[in-house]
């Protein structure tokens, strides 16, 4: 799959609508033959959104005819085949699922509240009320990376630089794009922005076509773990009034550290700031069908391929699921599930 291109019904044949997922969910010879799609839009290659994506969308998956629930195999729900979609990004996923060509997507947990709000990004836009809530998922870093042989040392290294700040409908050109402001820099006065994904970005930076590379994403990310690896890099600090700014102005953002373990040459660990991705659903899927989505995420099963699939599926954890939601309403499935484990009073 190529970076940011759209999702669309002819790429996944006859695709199930929201409200057509529900009987994937029913027993019976009749239904056990009928496969069910279910799309989760995630991000660009290189980023964490999508192979998490593919993880997550494994583990709620049991095809007709695999064995679901029994020992050796998924926790999946019963004849869905859950499909994990490069997109570019949390911007792009949160309008595929208002629009109905998304049943769901991973997004910043700042750009779901602003899409269902009508505020900060989406102000004066109308509102995107179809969104709900099933979990957070994990905390994301913001990676501002430099070649190692740089002299940008710091953000005020980078006026009149040229950076690379995430696709157009990313989350990740959001996060880019407050934090170069709360260091009083603005596209087109301070620097040049390229909108382009970690990928497309760190490539340019090698053959120096560009010169730092920003984005929001859950480390190890595969294309600045290469990078870094091929060419040497460095990440640069993100600590003091510019990052409080941040935290005085944005609710979901946090504190965080890029461990020096994260990338091969890194010297010390990187102080940098955290926004949650969240995993968002259309109000139009079926109840049943997101309470088994939310159980099928939070079995032991899924647990050990969270844990084995990818460094980040570590921090998926059921203590955290719900943080990051701000007004958006559960999703009625998810709200029935955590109140079942006690969760929900």
């Amino acid at each position: 799959m190529r970076n940011g291109r759209t999702i669309t019904r002819r790429k996944l044949g006859t695709v199930a609508a929201g409200s057509m997922l529900a009987p994937a969910l029913m027993s019976g010879p009749a239904r056990a033959q009928a496969p069910q799609f279910f799309r989760i839009g995630t991000g660009a290659a290189g980023g964490t959104y999508y192979p998490i994506g593919g993880i997550v969308a494994n583990a709620v998956s049991c095809p007709p005819g695999a064995a679901c629930n029994t020992a050796g195999a998924t926790d999946g729900v019963p004849g869905l085949i859950a499909v994990a979609q490069a997109t570019q990004g949390s911007v792009q996923n949160v309008n595929l699922i208002q629009a109905g060509n998304a049943e769901s997507g991973f997004t910043q947990a700042e750009v779901m509240h602003w899409a269902y709000t009508g505020t900060g990004l989406f102000d004066g836009r109308p509102k995107l009320d179809r969104l709900r809530f099933i979990a957070h998922l994990f905390p994301e870093h913001i990676h501002a990376v430099v070649r190692r042989d740089s002299p940008i040392r710091s953000f005020a290294d980078l006026r009149g630089r040229r950076i690379a700040i995430g696709l157009q409908a990313s989350g990740a050109r959001i996060g880019s794009e407050i934090i170069l402001d709360a260091h009083g820099m603005r596209a087109g006065r301070d620097f040049t922005a390229e909108f382009l994904s970690p990928a497309q970005g760190t490539e340019r930076m090698q053959d120096r076509g560009i010169d730092a590379t920003l984005t929001v994403v859950g480390y190890p990310a595969a294309a600045i773990t290469e990078f870094c690896s091929r060419t040497g890099c460095r990440i640069l600090p993100i600590s003091g009034a510019e990052a409080q700014r941040v935290l005085d102005n944005g609710p979901f953002y946090g504190t965080g550290t890029i461990p020096r373990t994260a990338y091969e040459g890194l010297e010390a660990d990187v102080p940098t700031l955290t926004i949650g991705a969240v995993w968002a659903v259309r109000d139009t899927v079926p109840e049943a069908l997101v309470y088994a989505l939310t159980k099928s995420l939070w079995s032991e099963t899924t647990r050990g391929l969270l844990d084995r699939g990818h460094a980040k599926g570590r921090e998926i954890q059921r203590a955290t699921a719900l943080t990051g939601r701000g007004v958006v309403p559960f999703h009625p499935g998810a709200e029935r599930y955590y109140r079942e484990v006690g969760m929900l009073t």
